[in-house]
């Protein structure tokens, strides 16, 4: 009898991450009420969706969080990183904004409680980890990495 390799795959997510960036901060929105690490402070960021590219998730989170417009030529991408999770992978792209039209808001209160701007290298102590390790990289050269199987 053949076994069904189907069923036997990994399951494999993909997200897009923003940072928007004023000289040497960061936007940092802390979640609340999602069932995903409340109460810890992360980026703009989303799975991307069945016929959506990283750059496109990117732009409709940036709008639907922070509630600023973003353009496919604002976006740099900085880091991939694949991700060990729980109950899934993922590949995680790290896009870097300078320049977005609006000013960055609190669009979610029902999943963010806070919205500011922190220094790359002050970040609050409740930084999620593997968003605390992608920030360390963007200014370097390293451009992949893996998080989670031996961090």
């Amino acid at each position: 009898m053949t076994q069904n390799t189907h069923e036997t795959r990994p399951t494999l997510r993909a997200a897009a991450h923003v940072f928007l960036r004023k000289g040497n901060e960061v936007l940092l929105l802390r979640r609340y009420q999602t069932g995903y690490e409340d109460g810890n402070y992360s980026t703009i960021a989303g799975h991307v969706e069945n016929g959506e590219s990283c750059t496109e998730t990117a732009i409709r989170e940036a709008k639907e969080e922070a509630g600023v417009q973003l353009r496919k030529e604002d976006l740099q991408l900085v880091h991939i990183m694949h991700r060990n999770g729980l109950n899934f992978d993922s590949i995680d792209t790290f896009f870097v904004a300078k320049r977005w039209d609006g000013e960055p808001k609190n669009v979610e209160p029902e999943k963010s409680d806070d919205v500011r701007w922190y220094p790359v290298d002050a970040l609050p102590e409740n930084t999620i980890p593997y968003i605390r390790a992608a920030l360390q990289q963007i200014d370097s050269p390293l451009t992949y990495s893996e998080f989670g199987w031996h961090n």
